[in-house]
């Protein structure tokens, strides 16, 4: 059995970098973060593989390959403040800490943040915050942020999450229906914002607000 370092290796090599992953400090966050520490323990032998893997509470860990690409979509530097809406398990929240300055991170699912800290914990990364709540509201005593992303999928873009981001900034979901859903990129310019479609996903829906 391969060792988790080689595993990760292999997933940068196989499933990201061929399909245009380039942003280096989101490869090396996935390179670094042990991602089977974020799975429960009868999905071990999949924790690398090109897939989403279930999480508990009808909760999903996107593929590997959605993480980064999500994350690469933000255009963080060391100095991004970024906002993500649906915790999890912390697997994404772990690489965006690795990439920016200070993450606030909002699940909705009191057990699933709780899961989550505690799965951060060994990493000791001093750049997370958790809070428990509604993610349509972001978390609007910490705005502007930078960054926003978000890994459950809205019916619409909530306004206040629009509200929150800088302008300037970038902010990538999922929309759309159960079966009919789109990853957007909302970039936001003095003059107003610009909606860009990237990509068919699959995403649980949002808890919460309109979607819950």
């Amino acid at each position: 059995m391969e060792s988790s370092g080689m595993e990760r290796e292999k997933m940068v090599e196989l499933q990201l970098l061929p399909r245009g992953i380039t942003d280096e400090n989101i490869l090396l966050a996935m390179r670094k973060i042990p991602r089977e520490k974020f799975i429960p323990a009868g999905a071990l032998p999949l924790a690398y593989t090109d897939q989403p893997l279930p999480i508990g509470a009808n909760q999903t860990i996107s593929q590997p390959y959605i993480v980064a690409y999500m994350c690469q979509e933000l255009h963080m530097t060391r100095d991004s403040r970024v906002l993500e809406i649906g915790t999890g398990s912390g697997y994404e929240t772990a690489v965006l800490a690795l990439c920016a300055k200070e993450i606030f991170t909002v699940e909705f699912r009191a057990a699933l943040s709780e899961q989550a800290r505690s799965n951060l914990l060994p990493l000791r990364l001093a750049n997370v915050n958790f809070r428990v709540g509604d993610g349509h509201e972001g978390w609007p005593q910490q705005a502007p942020f930078d960054a926003i992303i978000v890994s459950a999928c809205f019916r619409t873009i909530p306004p206040a999450l629009i509200s929150q981001l800088k302008v300037g900034g970038r902010l990538v979901a999922p929309v759309g229906t159960k079966s009919n859903q789109n990853l957007i990129l909302i970039e936001k310019f003095s003059e107003g914002i610009q909606e860009t479609n990237l990509m068919p996903v699959a995403f649980v829906r949002a808890a919460g607000g309109e979607d819950g």
